[in-house]
């Protein structure tokens, strides 16, 4: 469900696919490329725990807008971390 949710606002929103595409890089498992469906994704343990801490639920699902707000602060933060190094 989270995925369709990240596809529709890909879709809906295609000024967020350099977000997705570099946050998915910096929180993609080791080693992705050894198992199917072979994507630089999040372990799912990780997407869990996140939605857990921030929604109290690890099956929730957040809203279009706090994604898209969240991809955009990741961003955000780590090209400041850059800029400070």
């Amino acid at each position: 469900m989270l995925y369709s949710r990240i596809a529709f606002m890909v879709i809906r929103r295609p000024r967020m696919i350099p977000y997705l595409i570099r946050a998915s890089w910096a929180f993609r498992s080791r080693y992705w490329y050894r198992h199917p469906p072979f994507l630089p994704l999040p372990p799912s343990s990780y997407m869990r725990w996140r939605l857990d801490t921030a929604y109290g639920d690890p099956d929730a699902t957040p809203p279009i807008d706090e994604m898209e707000s969240y991809l955009v602060w990741t961003a955000r933060m780590r090209r400041l971390m850059k800029r400070d190094m």
